[in-house]
């Protein structure tokens, strides 16, 4: 299979991500709040650092239990900080927990996540290469409104290559057998 040029082919992690995920539309609240969570943590570092550790994630945080990730306090932060098989930086701990009450809140008022992204795409899927940008229009609505009502580390960088990983911009490039030709 040819893959687009960014994937590290001797990490089978990152293989299987770009085959089986990246782009991928998804649309389940719960597997949309995990790659959010990842994605924040991600802010200045590589993708391949965070998805190495995504099984560590899952476990430091209860299997990203929204409602309980949401309550976390002082005692959770600590513990988390004290894990090496995660990013230990506090104030990414300290957003995810505020993330994660936030995006309760927005379920609560929209019905979902995934409702709540649709009202700025409409449903549609965009279609453009991973080499063009890495912001767009779209990115910075998305990160505008969720940075008002709250979140952090989901500044527009940030917030395009989670459209990108769930699948709302489909950016595989020319190279790739998932190349999508309009």
């Amino acid at each position: 299979m040819d893959r687009c040029a960014w994937v590290k082919l001797n990490n089978p992690l990152y293989v299987r991500y770009h085959d089986e995920e990246w782009g991928v539309p998804l649309h389940d609240d719960r597997a949309l709040y995990e790659l959010l969570i990842l994605e924040s943590f991600q802010a200045g570092l590589s993708w391949e650092c965070v998805l190495n550790k995504r099984e560590s994630f899952r476990q430091a945080f209860d299997g990203f239990d929204i409602h309980k990730i949401a309550a976390y306090g002082d005692e959770k932060i600590e513990s988390l900080m004290q894990n090496p098989a995660i990013i230990r930086n506090r104030r990414k701990i300290a957003a995810a927990i505020e993330n994660s009450r936030v995006f309760l809140t927005i379920r609560r008022e929209c019905g979902s996540f995934d409702a709540y992204l649709r009202r700025f795409t409409g449903g549609r899927i965009y279609y453009e290469e991973y080499t063009l940008r890495t912001t767009s229009p779209l990115s910075d609505r998305i990160s505008e409104d969720l940075k008002r009502r709250g979140m952090r580390f989901v500044g527009s960088t940030v917030i395009y290559a989670y459209l990108q990983s769930i699948g709302t911009i489909n950016a595989h490039g020319k190279e790739c057998d998932k190349y999508h030709k309009k």
